[in-house]
């Protein structure tokens, strides 16, 4: 199976054009500022539940008098 020739045409039209380009990155596509992948209050009840879960469970073993 072989590609058409118009599909193959715009394939090298479309690399010779990325290769004028090499080099030059736009300064949208870099990375500016504090950017996180999750949101401050997905953020903060994450921190929420697991500091809470620890202090429960330093308080649960104080309580139980140690290694029970």
């Amino acid at each position: 199976m072989t590609t058409s020739k118009r599909l193959a045409d715009r394939k090298i039209v479309k690399f010779d054009k990325n290769i004028t380009k090499r080099g030059l990155v736009p300064e949208t596509s870099a990375k500016k500022g504090k950017d996180y992948p999750v949101g401050p209050i997905l953020l903060g009840f994450f921190v929420f539940v697991v500091i809470g879960s620890s202090l429960f469970q330093i308080i649960r073993t104080a309580t139980s008098g140690g290694w029970a």
